[in-house]
């Protein structure tokens, strides 16, 4: 693989430079992609795309495998065949395997056309192991390489709706072939195909209709590949034809020349002249790709990598990751160069989702962006997209007007969206805290990032207060939220299942808490106290009397109750480790206990405080935060979970947030191929690492961040729209411990630009907006506290944290 290997070594060059062992000072400034692994949580269930793609790029271009894993294609487990190199993807997904649509596969050898074997079960093959038993595969941003058993070395790029493909052939092999699969999606669930070869050029357009992996619809979408010799030059195929499950065709151009039925394997085959000039021959494969047409696919592939310039593409994705990952620097002395990596591997895979459809949306046209590969809101709500406020606003400006675009004319914001479809919610409406992040954060910008106010108010309201015909696809139970002020056990709607009802009542809850958020804002004093006492519903799902069994001193849960105010009941030990039922709590039909992914040990982020006391206080609330890590209640898998190590800082214990926080970090994140604790979650746990190794967590819609230490001596971030840069710096710095427990990590004091600053526990979002210098004084002593004065506890909506101006 002598020239994927010496691409790598010129992409890897700096990368000794950007970054270090302990004891050498740098900060990660000109190629922080060269610390970026793009395989971690590539198996054991982490979904991770390990392919080639740009930020929030339509066309994710990578490897295809047989791994019963293979959500995102790829597995980094050599025991698995590859079966294709395919043009979308998704990241971390569960659900069914989203898109894989259009592989194209590399044929080194076939006795003759027609016996050639182009059915994806005949034709897989296993890659090459390397001495320490992993798969020969190779990647950074915007860059992918394997190579094949075969001896066909592939290489993979892209930009943002064309892939461009390498294969370099054995020398054995004097007729190169590659076959373009126009069928086998992920859940090989085409219908409808079309296939078309051009016979002077080789140029192959088709299309079909494929299922949608978490939801009942189905999409269109539509292919047109090119070919070029690279280093020589051919006219056309030496052969073409048309191909049915493993039969060539000959001299076929078309798919209806063939006797074709539902579900069948499609596709055409292509052979091409061997290289005069070199004993290895390589044929470029450019890939467009639309949702469009066709003719659309090929305008993109034309207009995006005119020259099939393979080295220049990969230099131009390099290029648009760095300026990207760069935004966020960290000083690396004394830091282990695992944790750097693991820092910058997170973050890159924070920009993989969602993805800029822009130009490709069937449904209707309009001159606003569209973003699509939501997957799904009520996974990333919570930490990516603060993150991306911390640095990335414009790209989160178009999000955001993209996702107003869809309430306009789909009558509800986005939730669940994958390939221009709606699909099933998890959660609550969940699009409503991404638009009151932006507008709490950006609001004074919103006109010059082109997002309408109006517009963003309007798309928050049509969430919460009308219902739609269907609330397993967009919207809410809104009807039944306002008329009972939590969603009752025994009410059945048409119009949705009734599952989920104790997680939609506090999602429901935090969503009218953002839209208060942004009604402060404009000033409509109405609809502020009307959306505060809305986010404060989820009492009315608090059931005082039960308790944990086993332990009665863990007193008082979320618990499903009847239309008629009566209580059911659901085990607090629902949905963790010690379940007696193993229940399930994923979308069910049959679901009743009311939960989603979480048990009745839950929380409440826009009123924290609310929660301490019905706990009993600071006391009882941190018996029991110990009880849900001690005896594992505590899932890190799943994002209700996510803010639950912090919430110490509320009971006015940081340095246990601190310690929590860490030793999460320690034990359930690590760069290997197994490195997730669980699916990436289309980054949502990449976003949730990224926070704690920057000793932060986001409270989204509101202004504020809680604060620990970070894993870095000092850490500043840019942000373009402000054109400031704010930094972090950690004084008494001195290393991580490996456990996560102990160590000079609590933060004894906080300064904001040389002024004492009056909370240990959070930051405002003024201290980024202005580009200040927070200096954290560490300590080893894990007694610390928020600080001695009224503002120094973080804001909870009943203590009047969230009563006064933004």
């Amino acid at each position: 693989m002598a020239r994927w290997l010496v691409l790598l070594s010129v992409l890897f060059l700096l990368s000794d430079k950007a970054s270090s062992s302990p004891g050498n000072t740098t900060i990660t400034d000109s190629d922080p992609a060269s610390l970026v692994n793009v395989f971690i949580g590539t198996t054991n269930g982490g979904h991770v795309f390990p392919g080639a793609t740009l930020p929030h790029g339509m066309v994710k271009v990578g490897l295809d495998t047989d791994s019963p894993g293979n959500q995102a294609g790829y597995d980094a487990n050599p025991i698995f065949n590859a079966i294709g190199f395919s043009q979308l993807h998704d990241s971390g997904t569960g659900g069914d395997i989203s898109l894989s649509n259009f592989k194209l596969w590399p044929l080194h050898e076939c006795d003759s056309f027609a016996s050639c074997n182009t059915s994806l079960y005949f034709r897989k093959t296993l890659r090459k192991v390397l001495p320490d038993g992993s798969p020969d595969d190779a990647g950074s941003p915007g860059y992918f390489a394997t190579n094949l058993s075969t001896g066909v070395q592939v290489e993979l790029t892209a930009s943002r709706r064309t892939a461009l493909h390498r294969y370099t052939f054995p020398p054995s092999s004097r007729e190169p072939r590659i076959v373009v699969d126009i069928t086998n999606d992920g859940m090989h669930s085409a219908t409808e195909p079309v296939v078309n070869i051009n016979t002077t050029t080789g140029r192959v357009t088709g299309g079909a209709r494929f299922a949608a992996s978490f939801g009942p619809g189905r999409y269109n979408v539509y292919t047109c590949v090119d070919f070029k010799g690279d280093g020589y030059d051919f006219e056309a195929p030496t052969e073409y034809g048309v191909w049915l499950g493993n039969t060539p065709v000959q001299n076929s151009t078309q798919a209806i020349q063939l006797y074709s039925g539902f579900l069948s394997e499609i596709g055409a085959l292509l052979t091409f002249p061997p290289s005069p000039n070199s004993i290895h021959t390589t044929i470029l494969a450019r890939v467009g790709v639309s949702f469009i047409s066709s003719d659309q696919a090929c305008d993109n592939a034309e207009s995006e990598i005119p020259n099939f310039d393979f080295d220049e593409t990969v230099t131009i994705a390099r290029e648009t990751w760095n300026e990207l990952l760069s935004r966020i620097q960290v000083d690396t002395q004394g830091v282990d160069k695992e944790i750097t990596e693991l820092f910058y591997s997170s973050l890159y895979r924070t920009h993989i989702s969602p993805a800029d459809y822009t130009g490709e949306n069937p449904n209707w046209s309009s001159t606003e962006p569209y973003y699509d590969s939501f997957y799904c809101n009520w996974d990333t709500y919570r930490t990516l997209y603060p993150l991306m406020s911390l640095h990335d606003p414009e790209v989160f400006a178009r999000i955001v007007r993209g996702m107003i675009n869809i309430q306009q004319h789909e009558g509800w914001l986005p939730e669940c969206r994958g390939a221009t479809l709606q699909q099933w919610i998890q959660g609550g409406s969940n699009g409503d805290p991404i638009l009151g992040e932006f507008f709490v954060k950006f609001h004074e910008h919103a006109s010059a990032l082109n997002v309408s106010a109006n517009d963003l108010y309007t798309a928050l309201l049509a969430d919460a207060e009308k219902q739609p015909p269907n609330w397993n696809l967009q919207g809410r139970q809104a009807t039944v939220w306002k008329k009972y002020n939590f969603i009752p056990s025994d009410v059945y709607d048409s119009g949705g299942t009734a599952t989920k009802q104790v997680s939609r009542t506090l999602e429901y809850s935090f969503g009218d808490f953002s839209i208060s958020q942004v009604a402060k804002i404009l000033n409509k004093t109405d609809d502020v106290a009307k959306y505060q006492a809305r986010a404060g519903n989820f009492i009315n799902v608090w059931n005082e009397k039960v308790t944990l069994p086993g332990n009665s001193s863990i007193k008082g849960m979320m618990q499903p109750r009847f239309a008629d105010g009566q209580w059911n009941y659901t085990d607090p030990r629902h949905c963790s480790v010690n379940d007696p039922l193993d229940s399930t709590c994923y979308l069910d039909v049959t679901n009743h206990d009311g939960f989603y992914e979480s048990s009745p040990m839950v929380y409440i982020p826009q009123d924290t405080a609310k929660l301490i006391l019905l706990q009993g206080g600071n006391e009882s609330f941190i018996n029991r935060l110990n009880l849900i890590f001690d005896q594992n209640y505590f899932d890190v898998t799943d994002e209700p979970s996510q803010q639950i190590p912090f919430m110490y800082h509320y009971a006015n214990r940081p340095g246990l947030s601190t310690q929590r926080s860490r030793m999460i970090i320690a034990e359930s994140y690590n760069t290997s191929v197994s490195g997730l604790p669980g699916n990436d979650d289309s980054g949502a746990m990449a976003s949730f690492a990224v926070f704690y190794l920057l000793g932060m967590y986001p409270l989204p819609a509101t202004r504020q961040f809680l604060i620990a230490s970070p894993y870095f001596p000092k850490v500043t971030f840019h942000n373009p729209l402000f054109n400031t840069t704010t930094t972090i710096i950690a004084n008494n710095f001195t290393g991580n411990p490996q456990d996560g427990i102990g160590g000079t990590v609590f933060v004894k004091s906080v300064t904001v630009d040389g002024q004492s600053w009056h909370s240990n526990c959070y930051l405002d979002w003024d201290v980024f907006v202005k580009g200040s210098t927070v200096e954290l004084e560490l300590t080893s002593d894990i007694n610390t506290t928020c600080g001695e004065g009224s503002d120094a506890l973080p804001p909870s909506l009943s203590t009047g944290g969230y009563s006064g101006s933004i």
